[in-house]
Parts: C-alpha cells; sequence; structure tokens
C-alpha cells in the first residue's frame, strides 16, 4: 500500500513539473514572437491589392484593378524643388506603359505646403506644364494620424521602415501587388537605379 502510495505521488508531481514547463516555454515563445512583431521583423504585409484609393473626381479604386503591371507610386507637389520629376515620370510611364507598367500619383500638402491647389487645379498644372497622361488620385494625407492607408502599407513594411522624408518619394510594386523597392526624393525617375528596377519586374 505504502509503495502504491509513493508512486503516486511521484506521477502527480512529474505532471506539475511538465505542465509548468510546457507553460514557461509558450510564454516565453509568445513573448519573443511579441517582440519581434514590434520590431516589424516578422508578419510584414508587402502586398497592396486589399486597398482601395480614390480618383482625383472622388471615385473608389481597388489597387487590384493593377494586377500584373509594374508600378510606381509617387507623393507629388506642385511647388517643391522636385516637381520638375513630373516630366521624368511621364517619360519612364510613355516608355514602359505598353509593357505593363504605371505610374500612380498622390498630390500632398505635408512637406512646406507646397501642394495647396484643389485637385482641378494640380490636374491642370500638370497637364499644362508637364503634360503629364500617368493617373493623378486624390490629395491625401502622407503622414501623422490621419496617414492614408496605402501610405501606412508603404512606409511601414518595407525597409527603411518610417515616414517618407519628402515629396517625390517613390515605391516600385511588382506584377503581384508586392512592394518592391523604396527610392528617396533625390533619386530621380530615370536614373540607372530606378529603370534597372522597373525593368526587372516587367
Amino acid at each position: 500500500m505504502l509503495n502504491k502510495i509513493c508512486i503516486i505521488i511521484i506521477i502527480v508531481t512529474l505532471q506539475i513539473s511538465f505542465q509548468s514547463c510546457t507553460k514557461t516555454t509558450i510564454q516565453n515563445s509568445s513573448t519573443k514572437t511579441s517582440v519581434l512583431k514590434s520590431e516589424g521583423k516578422i508578419d510584414l504585409n508587402k502586398n497592396i491589392y486589399d486597398l482601395s484609393v480614390k480618383t482625383m473626381d472622388g471615385q473608389e479604386k481597388k489597387l487590384s484593378d493593377y494586377k500584373g503591371k509594374a508600378l510606381l507610386i509617387v507623393n507629388v507637389a506642385s511647388e517643391c524643388g522636385y516637381t520638375s520629376q513630373y516630366e521624368g515620370l511621364e517619360n519612364l510611364y510613355r516608355k514602359y506603359k505598353d509593357r505593363g507598367f504605371e505610374v500612380l500619383a498622390f498630390p500632398s500638402n505635408d512637406f512646406g505646403e507646397q501642394e495647396p491647389g484643389t485637385n482641378d487645379e494640380i490636374k491642370a498644372f500638370c497637364e499644362l506644364k508637364y503634360n503629364v497622361t500617368f493617373p493623378l488620385f486624390d490629395k491625401i494625407k502622407v503622414l501623422g494620424d490621419a496617414k492614408n492607408p496605402l501610405y501606412e502599407r508603404l512606409t511601414n513594411n518595407f525597409e527603411p521602415l518610417g515616414d517618407i522624408g519628402w515629396n517625390f518619394e517613390k515605391f516600385l510594386i511588382d506584377k503581384n501587388g508586392n512592394i518592391a523597392g523604396r527610392y528617396k526624393s533625390k533619386v530621380k525617375p530615370e536614373s540607372d537605379e530606378i529603370v534597372n528596377a522597373i525593368e526587372s519586374k516587367l
């Protein structure tokens, strides 16, 4: 009888020890995952096809409509030192549009208030000054609490993570809707860096 009691006590002790060990391992694993998530190292969502944007006419446009095309997404402004990049963007668009390439331009007044105009004024400026034929979208916020969801996705899911620094920063999207490149304002649209990246995605 005494032997049976001893065996039962040993079994119960082992079970408690095992459960405690398992719980600790799970907690440690969960903590590690949380840390990695907070550092932006896992669970990145680089795809933009679930998002929609507004055209200059206020119509909803699904980004999935561009499936199968490479995209260059740019935040633009009419009174910026980089505004002349409209010319390079238009040249890129005309050169590659027949091969499945689009430029998507999003006016923003977030930097130095360099895009103060209405959508109609912005459109007229781009067409008259730079003969722009690629799509221009509704003016948006690219910084702060009211940041457009597209820019939340772009800036938080591709290295280097974080807000864009100025007008005319560029994001390359591959034909499957994944963020494939990020280029600072000073990198010209027709630079070898951007041209080679675009051609690799067509």
